[in-house]
């Protein structure tokens, strides 16, 4: 059984189940693609002696295969691309041996106001959003620039990236320049905001530019001397020290305390003698 992918990996792939199949932008096709350059009722693929075989309903822009135009019962074969108007689908058989089948991509973006809402866009690598028809996720919006931001995966954790935008990136009504993305987030790119749908991931811890952030100096060598610190004499407190007196006697550099006591002794008498000599005086003189 075949499958129908898209190249832009805009939606999940659609088998053909039915033998006959629809595209085109009315909502009664099998598959409704609302794009510019895409009919009502575009093109069908006819399921005839287990091959499919895709016509042209007459479109004013034209079917194309492997960018040959094509018209009637055009068979289709695995690895078949498809392109209606910009849009290119790619036609697979995951039975076939040596197709190459993606993995289904795990993040989506769902558009929950603005153009296209409700449509569902898988992210794979890299894709640009804004109004350029280069871009992957090309909007009309009038609010968002050429190229507004960017959806990219990086460890497959889904992250968004303004480029220099006019109007700026919302994540969660919160203005960024680049963010990471959870479950849950709702981007806004001008009129357009969109739902992030994927994997739970574990957010790595943000550090906190304001905190104080203490660094351990570096350890220095210790010296032998450091080793064996020596204690410092108290200081005496010169508030609280009894005042010396002051001596007044002749001292013999190198005497002891006992030769210092004679020689104040000897003063002592010397003293008394002069005054018991001047009161004799004294006393003849009257």
């Amino acid at each position: 059984m075949l499958r129908i992918h898209f190249v832009d990996n805009r939606q999940s792939p659609v088998w053909l189940a039915d033998e006959r199949f629809t595209l085109g932008s009315d909502p009664r096709n099998n598959l409704v693609l609302d794009e510019a350059g895409i009919a009502p009722f575009h093109a069908e693929l006819r399921l005839d002696s287990r091959f499919y075989y895709l016509t042209d309903l007459g479109s004013p822009g034209g079917t194309f295969i492997n960018n040959e135009q094509v018209g009637e019962r055009y068979q289709v074969r695995s690895g078949d691309r498809v392109r209606l108007g910009t849009l290119e689908l790619e036609i697979v058989d995951p039975a076939k041996a040596g197709a190459k089948v993606k993995a289904a991509p795990r993040w989506l973006l769902q558009v929950v106001t603005g153009e296209n809402q409700g449509h569902k866009y898988h992210i794979t690598g890299s894709m640009t959003f804004g109004r350029s028809v280069k871009c992957e996720l090309c909007f009309s919006d009038p609010d968002l620039s050429r190229r507004h931001a960017e959806f990219y995966l990086k460890d497959d954790v889904l992250q968004v990236k303004d480029l220099a935008s006019a109007n700026g990136l919302l994540v969660n009504r919160v203005k960024v320049t680049n963010a990471l993305l959870q479950p849950g987030d709702q981007v806004q790119l001008g009129n357009t905001t969109l739902l992030v749908i994927g994997p739970k991931v574990q957010m790595p811890a943000m550090e906190d530019e304001d905190a104080t952030v203490f660094v351990r100096v570096a350890d220095l060598p210790v010296t032998a001397e450091a080793k064996a610190v020596r204690p410092r004499p108290a200081t005496p407190n010169p508030l609280r020290a009894a005042p010396a007196v002051a001596d007044t006697s002749t001292v013999t550099v190198g005497a002891g305390p006992q030769q210092k006591s004679g020689w104040r002794l000897v003063l002592l008498l010397g003293a008394l003698g002069l005054a018991i000599a001047a009161a004799l005086v004294a006393q003849r003189l009257v």
